[in-house]
């Protein structure tokens, strides 16, 4: 009898066990079902939100909205408030000029009757109606040109500059690049490789991009040439001088085109000085000067200066109190008038100044209750008074204004709640709704809401936020390895949009596969104090990461189903360079990392962007210190930010890729990364790409897929499909 009960239960125990087997590999139709979260599978269940609009002076708002089957279009009377709906194929008429570019390298005057573009290093101009040109300037050549619209990490066809109001002259310079470094791809092919070089300026070369300021009188052909030396090739914004279109940044035409004020930034950003020159002599007038111990911004991507011609005033933005605010200072004096704002939130970009009413309109992040990332519009007086909160429903507001700003659209969300769009007035009164859409269709199709989160940073007193995504099956009692997004900036963040998306990458989907995805905008990014952004200054090889691993740990503490003995980490580009910090900084913390175009040693990336947030590279003293580096390189201030130098403390899983015609981030960062690590004797995955740049194009699935089946082995110990496909 005692030996049959143990054969039953033998097999009890194997029946209750085959209930929950050990799953040895994933199938592909696990991978279809994961790629099934990402945006494109679910934007046909968002549906009533604005997808385009388009004022017609202050008279008629024209939109259309996303529907079911299609869109629809729709037009406001801005006086009635009466509204028309348009046939789907209709075109609105507007009163805007027939006259347009002829292609996108042309930057049209406001007249829009002539287009500037660049031919041979030269100028040209076009006239929209006849099409007749006629050349520029004419002593223009290779690495001397003019409007050159080169960063480096960045180039284009299109010139850089900005044209006066009256559409007669513009304001540009001539590019300097004579004895700046150059950079070097090759492609890959059968027969001689295409060799590509450039301009491409290091953090500590002598000669990096500097620009001769000047203004052409179009008719006349004239140049005046600004009385004064070369400037460094630098913004208050970015890390170029072209903005969106080409327009040249950090520049402002008075209403009468007679004057020019522009902003000088000193090579290691530490000095802004801003000026005004006469568009007739070319004489300079120096107007003010704000020093930083780190860097000086005008904004959170924005320029938030303005000078007052009119008024004999102008607007500064300073974070000299630690939050980034307006003020107004007398043009002749030179001196403050007054703070215009305050407090411990920051002011993130002027939309409209009223100089009749003395009125700034201002997107402002962090004075509203709740997530310090949502960005609400506001109206203050010159004078700093009557502060108004023109959006004050909940989330993160977008605007579009009528060209007078007397009324606005602001369409808001938050991360888990869909767009809503109004019309509202200049006084932020609703006017009418034209938009709003739930999330009822999304959640029937399967999708699943990101979980929102708030930490503490690494000093155990500053809040950090981010999302955390979780499988839409997940049971409490289960445990999930850990995956971690991260971009570290400076200049942006992980997140840094807390709006209302259908989805962020691949996060839901690798959720979706058995893993619990986290992203954190850690210390050293912006959005929030100077002080926040300053964290890591001077050290990159930071990255943010004492941030992310802190904000695991309290989430695993939070939440029992988090295992966080088994954590992943992957980024692009800066979160390349991080995510292999991390597993070679913290190996007993991260065991598996994937990493895609990292620029590993900001020595062989752009001189701005390394100088700017690590400052100028300065040679160490190899007297105070003993040993000799293992490879060919000296001895600075930026050895604490290169991940070659690391290599020996790999434990984990690293895979590395990068495309072998990155003009952005050269693939030259990786192979340092790669030669140490052959020569460290270490274990490590590579892809190179042949022929792609900074990001993969038609191959961006494959390496989605790679990046997959790396985390599925490594931290799930199971196999993936054989070469799945998206297609």
């Amino acid at each position: 009898m005692k030996k049959y009960l143990n054969v039953y239960l033998f097999f009890l125990f194997t029946i209750l066990s085959c209930d929950t087997p050990t799953k040895s590999s994933m199938s592909e139709k696990d991978y279809k079902n994961a790629s099934l979260h990402m945006g494109k599978h679910f934007l046909q269940y968002l549906n009533n939100i604005l997808i385009s609009q388009e004022w017609d002076d202050e008279e008629f708002l024209h939109y259309k909205l996303k529907k079911k089957n299609g869109s629809e279009s729709f037009t406001i009377n801005l006086n009635s408030l009466e509204k028309t709906i348009y046939s789907e194929n209709k075109t609105f008429e507007t009163k805007r000029s027939k006259f347009s570019k002829k292609n996108s390298y042309e930057i049209l005057s406001p007249n829009r009757e002539l287009a500037i573009y660049i031919d041979n290093f030269n100028l040209w101009v076009r006239n929209t109606k006849t099409d007749k040109r006629f050349q520029l300037t004419f002593d223009g050549f290779n690495n001397y040109g003019y409007a050159t619209n080169n960063a480096g990490w960045k180039k284009s066809k299109s010139p850089v500059l900005k044209w006066s109001p009256d559409s007669k002259k513009i304001a540009t310079f001539r590019q300097d690049a004579r004895g700046v470094g150059e950079m070097y791809l090759t492609s890959t092919n059968v027969g001689h490789p295409k060799l590509e070089a450039w301009k491409y300026a290091l953090p500590g070369d002598d000669k990096i991009f500097e620009i001769e300021r000047l203004i052409i009188d179009v008719k006349s052909k004239k140049i005046i040439k600004f009385k004064m030396n070369n400037d460094f090739q630098r913004s208050t914004t970015t890390d170029h001088i072209a903005g969106r279109d080409g327009e040249f940044l950090d520049t402002q035409w008075s209403d009468d085109s007679s004057k020019l004020a522009f902003i000088s930034t000193s090579r290691d950003h530490k000095e802004a000085h801003l000026q005004i020159a006469d568009s007739k002599t070319g004489d300079v007038f120096s107007l003010f000067k704000e020093n930083v111990k780190t860097y000086y911004e005008s904004g959170v991507r924005a320029e938030n200066w303005k000078v007052l011609f009119d008024s004999n005033e102008f607007i500064w933005y300073s974070e000299k109190d630690n939050w980034g605010h307006l003020y107004l200072y007398d043009l002749s004096t030179k001196k403050l008038k007054n703070r215009i704002t305050s407090g411990n939130w920051l002011v993130r970009k002027i939309m409209h100044i009223d100089y009749i009413n003395r009125e700034i309109i201002f997107t402002a992040g962090g004075r509203e209750k709740g997530n310090p990332y949502h960005i609400y519009l506001y109206k203050i007086n010159f004078d700093g008074n009557k502060l108004i909160c023109l959006t004050p429903e909940r989330g993160s507001h977008s605007i579009s204004s009528s060209p007078n700003w007397n009324y606005f659209v602001t369409t808001y969300s938050t991360t888990n709640t869909s767009p809503i769009s109004i019309l509202k007035d200049r006084n932020g009164k609703n006017l009418l709704q034209l938009a709003s859409s739930n999330t009822d269709e999304l959640i029937k199709n399967g999708w699943q809401e990101p979980l929102e989160f708030n930490v503490k940073a690494r000093d155990d007193k500053t809040d950090l936020f981010g999302i955390m995504y979780l499988p839409s099956d997940y049971k409490k009692n289960k445990k999930y390895p850990i995956l971690n997004y991260i971009y570290p900036g400076p200049q942006s963040g992980s997140v840094g949009n807390y709006s209302f998306m259908v989805s962020r990458k691949d996060f839901q989907s690798l959720a979706e596969l058995g893993f619990i995805v986290v992203s954190v905008d850690a210390m050293g990014t912006p959005g929030r104090s100077k002080s926040f952004h300053d964290a890591y200054y001077g050290n990159m090889g930071d990255n943010g990461i004492p941030d992310n691993i802190y904000a695991i740990q309290q989430l695993a503490n939070r939440y029992s189903f988090m295992d966080i003995s088994k954590v992943g980490i992957w980024g692009h580009s800066g979160g390349g360079f991080a995510s292999t910090a991390a597993i070679l900084k913290y190996p007993d913390f991260y065991d598996v990392a994937v990493s895609t175009s990292g620029n590993h040693d900001n020595r062989n990336y752009i001189a701005d962007w390394g100088e700017k947030w690590h400052g100028l590279l300065k040679p160490l003293d190899l007297n105070k210190k003993d040993g000799k580096l293992d490879f060919d390189i000296s001895k600075s201030n930026y050895d604490i930010q290169a991940n070659q130098l690391l290599v020996n403390n790999l434990k984990g899983k690293l895979l590395l890729a990068h495309g072998l015609l990155d003009d952005n981030v050269p693939p030259s960062s990786t192979f340092l990364v790669v030669d140490a690590l052959i020569n460290a004797n270490k274990d490590f995955d590579l892809i190179l790409f042949p022929n792609k740049r900074h990001s993969y194009g038609n191959l961006n699935n494959y390496m989605m897929r790679r990046k997959w089946d790396y985390f599925v082995k490594h931290l799930k110990s199971i196999n993936p499909p054989k070469n799945y496909s998206f297609d």
